[in-house]
């Protein structure tokens, strides 16, 4: 299971510190969700997680503040006994003297924040979906044209590295070559970004190693990026009947979701960058509802096309070259 550290959250949010002696910070975080345990200071624990962090506000605080000393310091037990990673006080709340005690006495580190609950809690959310997401890298390239994140794959030599360098020129972004680390963040979302060791590089062939930030400066690079479709990029294959009009829709499934896809065969004197390029805003087009291959299928027989139909517009079109 992927985990962070419960220091890295204290610095990424600028959590303080409230224990009246030092706390050990290098505790293994393995939940995204963060919990406000407000039904558990009531006393509810069915179906509760342990290995949340606890975050509480104004709320779980003005009630904890009207229970007379000896139940609040029995209901913190109770939750800190549990053994949950943290306990963070929200809205510059400073800790009660049970809180102190509870913390001492299980070991859980006591945290403080400035924010306002309900958007420390979302800040805290949204960064742990990314840190502790299913992950799995690929062979591939990754860049950003026109706002859409294209996954390029294909065999190693057959030009994904010139074809990003091309793109970059174009005044797109690189997010990563050669290797792409790519995130389930979501059910629907998959975020791609590039190893720390190699991030900004790209390796061409004969060239060598170059750094696309320094040649090209900070607009031409990016740290991350979600993933909207794939391209293919595979050797022109004379015996292999390629996609000509786009009325088969392809998919390419990564970590259980279906990404739109292209295949793309790659021969001498196709401008790869272009064509990645025009995809891009072909792929936009499609997202807001226009789709030219369908307009087309719309012309030759009256309405929409699923495909199966295919050779009969491609006999339709070499009638019209003739």
């Amino acid at each position: 299971m992927e985990s962070i550290l419960l220091s890295d959250v204290v610095s990424s949010f600028n959590l303080k510190p409230l224990n009246e002696q030092p706390m050990d910070l290098n505790i293994h975080i393995y939940e995204s969700d963060v919990i406000r345990p407000g039904l558990q200071l009531a006393g509810h624990y069915l179906h509760f997680g342990p290995d949340h962090i606890q975050v509480i506000g104004n709320m779980e605080y003005a009630f904890l503040a009207s229970c007379p000393p000896a139940e609040r310091q029995r209901r913190i037990n109770k939750l800190f006994a549990t053994g949950i990673p943290c306990f963070i006080l929200a809205r510059s709340h400073q800790p009660m003297p049970e809180m102190q005690k509870a913390s001492v006495r299980y070991g859980v580190p006591l945290l403080g924040s400035d924010e306002a609950t309900g958007s420390l809690v979302s800040a805290i959310n949204k960064q742990l979906n990314v840190d502790l997401a299913e992950r799995i890298s690929m062979h591939g390239v990754l860049v950003e044209v026109y706002g859409e994140g294209i996954l390029i794959l294909g065999d190693s030599g057959v030009g994904k590295s010139e074809t990003a360098l091309e793109i970059v020129k174009r005044g797109h972004r690189l997010i990563a070559d050669d290797l792409v680390e790519i995130r389930k963040v979501s059910d629907t979302t998959l975020l791609g970004m590039a190893p720390e060791i190699i991030r900004y590089l790209i390796e061409i062939r004969g060239v060598g190693i170059l750094d696309v930030k320094e040649l090209y400066g900070v607009s031409s690079v990016k740290l991350q990026e979600k993933i909207d479709f794939v391209i293919n990029l595979e050797y022109w294959d004379e015996d292999k009947l390629y996609e000509r009009f786009g009325l088969v829709n392809e998919t390419t499934n990564i970590l259980g979701i279906d990404l739109p896809s292209l295949t793309i065969p790659v021969r001498p004197g196709r401008n790869l960058a272009v064509i990645v390029e025009v995809a891009a805003i072909n792929f936009r087009q499609k997202t807001m509802g226009y789709d030219a291959a369908q307009a087309l299928a719309r012309r030759v027989f009256g309405q929409e096309n699923d495909g199966s139909d295919t050779k009969i517009v491609e006999q339709y079109i070499d009638d019209f070259d003739r």
